[in-house]
């Protein structure tokens, strides 16, 4: 049976391969400049992201959300670690402060201009929990649970999910805001700002996930 499938494979393979359709024909127009077109920024990847396909866009941020929240939920019940390590030597601290610095400016870059050069709002996100992760790991967990609550961090993910959810509703019914001049820092309508509410979203989501797995499960 497997001999069979094998050469299936193979005759769907060279099928593909040298068999061309004969009513095929070559597009008369670039697709990806149709996009920046639609969209009124050079970032193809966001504008596909944020705008051609926002409707997945808005149930990966819900996912997301979902995730961080089944984290806290799987570890409610278990007993926190008696002993949590970090890194006390003098070198480790410097070089994961100093990474974390970079980190988080990168991150501000991309949420910023992300639209505009190769980056966005999950990338942004990803820097941020970066550089977060990078704290932690150097600092105490009370301290870092303490600035997470004084700052209300849990409240702002949430909130950036809300306006995400409704900004993407309003566009996805054809309310849409002025492109601007393209390369412009405000530009592409609301991409721009559905970049910084997804930066900010998967950067208090790592936050959160962070601090509940060294508070469970020691450094990670």
């Amino acid at each position: 049976m497997k001999i069979v499938y094998l050469i299936a494979g193979l005759l769907i393979f060279f099928k593909m391969l040298l068999i061309t359709p004969a009513n095929s024909e070559r597009l008369d127009f670039n697709v990806v400049k149709a996009i920046i077109d639609d969209a009124g920024i050079p970032n193809t990847v966001s504008a596909i992201i944020l705008r051609n396909r926002l409707y997945d866009t808005v149930f990966e941020v819900t996912v997301f959300t979902i995730a961080i929240m089944g984290v806290g939920y799987l570890l409610a019940n278990e007993m926190p670690s008696l002993k949590i390590l970090q890194f006390r030597d003098i070198p480790s601290i410097v070089l994961a402060r100093l990474g974390a610095t970079i980190s988080a400016l990168v991150g501000i870059e991309l949420a910023i201009r992300g639209h505009l050069s190769p980056g966005g709002g999950f990338a942004a996100g990803v820097a941020g929990g970066t550089a977060i992760g990078l704290v932690a790991i150097t600092s105490s967990t009370e301290m870092m649970e303490s600035i997470y609550k004084k700052w209300k961090a849990s409240v702002w993910e949430k909130i950036s999910v809300i306006v995400f959810v409704i900004i993407s509703i309003f566009f996805l019914i054809g309310l849409e805001l002025g492109k601007g001049e393209f390369g412009a820092l405000f530009s592409g309508g609301w991409i721009t700002i559905l970049n910084i509410l997804v930066a900010v979203k998967v950067t208090l989501g790592s936050w959160a996930a962070i601090l509940l797995f060294i508070r469970y499960r020691g450094l990670l």
